[in-house]
């Protein structure tokens, strides 16, 4: 008999691959063991500079070796995305590789030849809408799944699971849906905290996620905390990072939400 952890996992992974009608099932599974995630909470992590913390960890994700990494922008309200891909670039100008920024024009195109993905962050709803917009996600899944490094911050991360629907922006613009890449099968919410300001009356974040799961029964959420990230590798799930994080699932009864510390460096292959 399976251990609850693998019955439940495999139980999140059917229902995530049933939200993407445009996904087979076989093609799926197979495609699991190729993909490499690096799905962090911020770019920032306190008082440090932009994607300084993350340059370590992308280094070592990614290798020596110069990669074509394909930057998306769209989260960006602003759509000026050449300052935003500048700001990246100068952020991981450490690195060796090539970063080429994506727009609406050479969006499949890049995509199509990059090594790596890029997915900054700002606005979730304006990210998943101009993926829609511009026909890109099946070109993002099917990269990733060909095993083409998937690197994402904030709404870059958000966009990984499959839905929106733990995002903690504002619905600034609707997208065509709020189904995601479903890279993961359970969700992640970037930036958790569940601090609660001295006379402070409105839901605090557990309370949303909570709601979350009970209106979605079948998803785990997964809490990153600024400072940390998800790293897939090797058919391997790691959280990675300076802080512990937060494991959201139903419990045996409907009434039952789990709420379980995530410790640094803990194997959550389970969730898989």
């Amino acid at each position: 008999m399976l251990p609850q952890r693998s019955i439940t996992g495999l139980l999140h992974y059917i229902i995530s691959l049933a939200q993407q009608l445009s996904v087979y099932l076989p093609f799926k599974i197979f495609s699991m063991s190729l993909n490499r995630i690096l799905a962090f909470s911020s770019s920032r992590v306190g008082n440090s500079g932009y994607l300084q913390t993350a340059v370590p960890v992308i280094k070592d994700f990614l290798g020596d070796k110069i990669l074509n990494i394909a930057f998306i922008p769209f989260a960006t309200v602003g759509n000026d995305y050449d300052e935003y891909g500048a700001m990246v670039k100068n952020g991981l100008q450490d690195l060796p590789h090539r970063i080429d920024t994506v727009t609406a024009i050479n969006a499949k195109e890049l995509l199509e030849n990059a090594d790596v993905i890029l997915v900054g962050g700002g606005n979730t709803f304006k990210l998943l809408h101009d993926i829609y917009e511009y026909k890109l996600l099946d070109v993002i899944r099917d990269k990733v799944n060909s095993g083409a490094p998937y690197i994402g911050w904030s709404a870059g991360s958000n966009i990984t699971g499959p839905t929106i629907g733990t995002t903690n922006d504002m619905p600034v613009i609707e997208p065509k849906s709020f189904n995601a890449l479903g890279l993961f099968p359970f969700q992640i919410n970037p930036h958790y905290t569940n601090v609660k300001p001295e006379g402070h009356n409105g839901e605090t974040r557990d309370q949303r996620l909570e709601e979350f799961i009970r209106m979605n029964p079948g998803l785990s959420v997964v809490g990153l905390p600024e400072g940390t990230a998800l790293r897939f590798d090797n058919g391997l799930l790691s959280f990675i990072g300076l802080k512990p994080g937060a494991l959201f699932y139903l419990g045996a009864s409907a009434d039952e939400i789990i709420k379980e510390e995530i410790s640094v460096n803990k194997d959550l292959s389970f969730l898989l």
